[in-house]
């Protein structure tokens, strides 16, 4: 198996922080906006951002966290593993709001589409964006494309993106990993 560093310690914050910088110029004091963290992994994205964008700006962001696992279009496929199901956290109401989907790895397109559909559930937002720390190109199924990207990645299927978080792994990094033939 071989492992390649995509991103790691000082360079992952600085993604993050511009990725708050886009943020602040586009949604200036946060008032319309809402951040959304997509379980499970996309929630510790979510966190840091309102933290940073908190640090940089003095704006206290609106956070939920959203379980799609219901949403999802393979969970009564036959033969697939059984899900567990995370929790969301929403206590706002996101009417005419322009929320902001965050996960880390977007890939397939599958699971934003999920939480689009669990959104719906919640209200009717005014707009919708989609960030991510890592944008797997050329892999899409539904044609979906995030508005703020940390990191492009051209991978193929066979790779894996592993985001490791400080908070749950003792470390920040993205690493593609490819397995040997």
């Amino acid at each position: 198996m071989k492992q390649s560093i995509l991103l790691e310690g000082a360079k992952f914050q600085i993604t993050i922080r511009r990725l708050c910088q886009q943020l602040i110029e586009n949604h200036g004091d946060f008032s319309k906006a809402v951040l959304i963290g997509i379980q499970p992994r996309g929630t510790y994205l979510a966190k840091r951002i309102q933290k940073e964008i908190k640090a940089m700006t003095g704006y206290d962001v609106q956070l939920g966290v959203l379980d799609i696992t219901f949403y999802r279009d393979d969970f009564r496929m036959k033969g697939a593993a059984p899900i567990l199901a995370n929790s969301t956290q929403i206590d706002f109401i996101v009417d005419e709001k322009n929320v902001i989907l965050i996960d880390d790895v977007l890939w397939t397109g599958r699971t934003i589409r999920s939480a689009m559909d669990a959104m719906q559930a919640f209200g009717r937002p005014g707009q919708m964006e989609l960030l991510v720390l890592v944008d797997r190109r050329f892999s899409r199924q539904i044609p979906i494309q995030p508005d703020y990207i940390g990191i492009q990645v051209d991978s193929i299927d066979s790779q894996r993106v592993i985001v490791s978080w400080e908070e749950v792994d003792d470390e920040d990094s993205i690493v593609l990993v490819t397995e040997k033939e």
